[in-house]
């Protein structure tokens, strides 16, 4: 088994080469969307930034937030823990920082290992950058309660694995569309989410990650 100093330094190397891109991230795009998500953002688009967590408990883990159901933006959805870049922030401090808050993980104990692909997402005019992170232990959470219902601990080979991609049909104003998802336990992840997790997914099986 590769120590986890020899893991982390390997998916670090892969993510300091070229990206996947939308490659990867199309396969997880809901039917419908007109390639709305890699288009050009309108030009008072907000920049925002996610934090791809990922941790060591005997094997890898990600984490994720289900939000509470009366939240405007994205309420009852699987998230990263991330949100608006402030001003006088980088993408990495910010989503750090969005994670000290919403889970109590403090952001000085966070090793970025690089960036992947932004997307735009249309409907709510943001552009979203993820950011890849490890600690080298489970964090101790505390979770804020107005922004995140529970805390979802992901096992990484559960994240890779094809058996846990599926599709489901969802209704917008009447219109019926299909929309790939990873399934785990009950949970649905689906939307932006999934789309950026498809080039992370792309990204640990290039580097033999697990």
């Amino acid at each position: 088994m590769n120590s986890v100093a020899d893991t982390i330094a390997r998916l670090a190397t892969a993510l300091s080469a070229p990206l996947p891109g939308r490659k990867a991230q199309r396969r997880f795009c809901p039917e419908l969307n007109y390639g709305r998500y890699f288009g050009v953002a309108d030009g008072d688009a907000r920049k925002a930034a996610v934090l791809m967590l990922l941790y060591p408990d005997n094997h890898w883990h990600l984490l994720l937030t289900l939000r509470p159901q009366h939240l405007k933006e994205h309420g009852g959805q699987i998230s990263l823990p991330g949100g608006t870049i402030e001003t006088g922030e980088n993408v990495e401090q910010a989503a750090t920082r969005e994670c000290q808050e919403e889970l109590g993980i403090p952001a000085g104990e966070v090793r970025v290992l690089g960036r992947l692909s932004a997307i735009y997402l249309y409907n709510s005019n943001f552009v979203v950058t993820p950011i890849v992170g490890v600690v080298d232990r489970p964090p101790h959470l505390v979770p804020n309660r107005r922004e995140v219902e529970s805390v979802i601990h992901l096992p990484v080979t559960e994240l890779v694995s094809e058996a846990n991609v599926g599709i489901h049909t969802r209704d917008r104003n009447g219109i019926h569309f299909n929309s790939p998802h990873i399934q785990w336990r009950g949970h649905r992840i689906w939307g932006a989410t999934a789309i950026m997790l498809g080039e992370l997914i792309a990204i640990l099986n290039e580097s033999e990650f697990l």
